[in-house]
């Protein structure tokens, strides 16, 4: 009996670990058309919702009628992405992005969001850099984290300190985290590449890139050097 109950468990624990990356991954994106439909379903205001919606318009929208609208988004914003090589067009945003940041209050949240959006998607800087190794949270333990910057002039100064500033990810969640300024000399690079470092984070260290010996390898220059 127990060498049965062990051929199922281990049976069970076998078919989870096969479904399971599926099931989530399923998940994650019927949460993300969801959440982004949510926003998107609004540009379809000129369809009858009796159309639209299922029960005559009093219940939700048809998912394909969703997709539509995450379709015509995206159609909407390559065209505005175009019109952005005319002058008149840069110059309406330029004006428009100014007004934004006057307005007290939203000007916080509006830059902010401006700050990092400029950051994820600019192409002379990335928001993160490379993948360290730091001792954190004390001494003795290690932890991988994000180079995000290479200098901090005023903290610089003030500590006498060559810094670096981290973003170490929490797991499996790694959009929260703790941004960290840490000495120079007491970072680690590793040769793991940012995605590889978010894949370890996730999978809360399940999956451990590969890793060629010095001897084998072109060397990579280090984003942190001095």
């Amino acid at each position: 009996m127990k060498s049965q109950l062990k051929r199922w468990r281990i049976s069970f624990l076998t078919g989870l670990a096969v479904v399971l990356p599926a099931v989530i991954t399923l998940a994650v994106i019927r949460w993300l058309f969801g959440t982004v439909s949510s926003v998107t379903d609004v540009l379809l205001f000129f369809v009858p919702k009796a159309i639209t919606h299922a029960q005559e318009g009093a219940g939700p929208m048809y998912w394909y009628w969703s997709l539509a609208a995450l379709a015509l988004a995206a159609i909407l914003l390559t065209l505005i992405g175009r019109t952005t090589r005319y002058y008149i067009i840069r110059r309406m945003i330029s004006l428009l992005d100014a007004w934004m940041l006057r307005l007290p209050l939203l000007n916080k949240i509006y830059g902010t969001i401006k700050q990092v959006n400029e950051a994820l998607s600019s192409s002379k800087k990335s928001a993160f850099k490379q993948v360290v190794m730091i001792e954190y949270p004390r001494k003795g333990l290690y932890t991988i984290a994000f180079i995000t910057s290479d200098e901090h002039p005023e903290a610089e100064a003030r500590l006498g300190q060559d810094l670096v500033g981290v973003f170490v990810a929490t797991t499996p969640n790694p959009t929260t985290g703790f941004l960290l300024a840490v000495p120079r000399d007491q970072v680690v690079p590793l040769d793991m590449t940012v995605a590889e470092g978010f894949k370890y984070t996730v999978s809360l260290g399940s999956v451990v890139p590969d890793y060629a010996p010095p001897s084998s390898r072109v060397p990579r220059e280090v984003a942190i050097s001095s």
